[in-house]
């Protein structure tokens, strides 16, 4: 199973087109911002010629936008256009998910796509999400989304989409790795989690075939449907109540608390 460098399949002119919404975003709402990375299809390990472009950032207002009586609103959203859907948390709304076991937010910090380089206080946060990683909390995610796409499953057909094969196949193989490695966030890619979980090789090359299919189809491509890879999904989303849970420590809050008050506090007040 060839294990794919995601990094380089950004296009040059798809990378600067970002790169400049990215820096016109960033000037239009007065923001710092920490990180932005790719957050799809295309980071996950197995896009398709027409995916989109799904650009996440995490960003930092002025102070005085975080002591006011008319709170700002904690997300910035562009209209997706052209495939380029931009968005980003607030770091406070990004610190308050993360103490919420958000596996979303440690996925924008795997990313393997990055688009501006990061902060160097994403570090710290990495290592918070890491230090205090409930997964649990990690599980109870990835089975709500993975059941979330197989309830779109269509009953009696032949085929089915090659993405919603993807959407509840990651899921199921994240929960698999907590089962594993219970001690460790899984992976955000696909070909990551296969290496990790140690997948027989049966299943392996029909997922890989999958993989290469989508790779030359549009998204909403139809696969001949697969006993396997169906049941395998099935069953690693009906043992995500198996992963132990870690209770929160005490220090959890301060922690992030802390970290919080240090990033606002190194940004200088606007004029």
């Amino acid at each position: 199973m060839d294990d794919i460098e995601y990094v380089d399949m950004i296009e040059p002119s798809a990378r600067s087109e970002i790169e400049a919404r990215l820096s016109s975003l960033i000037r239009e709402e007065g923001i710092r911002c920490l990180m932005a990375v790719e957050s799809g299809s295309r980071a996950w390990g197995f896009p398709s010629p027409d995916s989109d472009y799904d650009v996440r950032f995490i960003y930092l207002r002025p102070p005085q936008d975080y002591v006011t009586l008319r709170p700002v609103r904690d997300v910035v959203e562009r209209p997706i256009v052209d495939d380029y859907d931009v968005n980003g948390w607030d770091i406070r709304k990004t610190l308050g998910l993360l103490l919420k076991h958000n596996a979303v937010v440690a996925e924008w910090l795997d990313s393997p796509i990055r688009y501006i380089a990061d902060d160097p206080y994403v570090a710290e946060l990495a290592a918070l999400a890491d230090k205090h990683f409930n997964p649990a909390g990690y599980a109870r995610h990835y089975a709500s989304l993975g059941n979330n796409n197989v309830a779109r499953w269509p009953a009696s057909t032949e085929t089915l989409q090659v993405k919603r094969y993807f959407y509840a196949l990651r899921p199921a193989l994240s929960i698999r790795s907590l089962r594993m490695f219970p001690e460790r966030r899984p992976p955000m890619r696909l070909q990551d989690l296969m290496a990790l979980t140690d997948l027989p090789p049966a299943i392996a090359d029909e997922i890989s075939d999958l993989v290469a299919l989508k790779a030359q189809s549009r998204e909403r491509a139809p696969a001949r449907r697969s006993k396997r890879i169906e049941a395998l999904i099935l069953a690693e989303l009906s043992k995500s109540e198996d992963i132990p849970e870690k209770p929160d420590s005490p220090s959890f809050l301060v922690e992030a608390d802390n970290l919080f008050r240090r990033i606002v506090a190194a940004v200088p007040p606007a004029p």
